[in-house]
């Protein structure tokens, strides 16, 4: 049992790793796009960039581990972010399917990791 909680906790952790670098590259690559989204969301373009670098922190965060409570306040900021972009993307209109699969993976790392270190 413990084997299986093992893999699938690498399969959300490496799932939200790649939708939070994913989406850091497309702020940094794709940044007047990203930023005419976040208008149409009202939400201030200044922090296209920052929130990406913080996504790529993040992830190194989660990955290392070290200092636990960084994690924990890692996990903290995507599973914000995650909840935050899905209320945004619902409520203009636009699909909400990788921010729910983002929220979805975020979950399971989160919780199966807790139990995975603590058996």
């Amino acid at each position: 049992m413990l084997k299986t909680y093992k893999v699938l906790y690498w399969i959300a952790t490496i799932t939200i790793c790649v939708i939070m670098l994913y989406s850091a590259m497309l702020y940094f690559t794709k940044t007047e796009i990203i930023e005419g989204i976040f208008e149409s969301f009202n939400y201030p373009t200044y922090i296209v960039i920052p929130l990406a670098i913080a996504k790529i922190l993040g992830v190194a965060m989660i990955l290392y581990r070290k200092p636990l409570w960084l994690a924990e306040w890692a996990y903290a900021g995507f599973f914000f972010d995650m909840v935050l972009a899905t209320a945004a993307h619902f409520e203009s209109d636009q699909g909400v399917g990788l921010c729910v699969y983002g929220l979805l993976a975020l979950l399971v790392s989160y919780f199966l990791g807790k139990k995975v270190r603590n058996l």
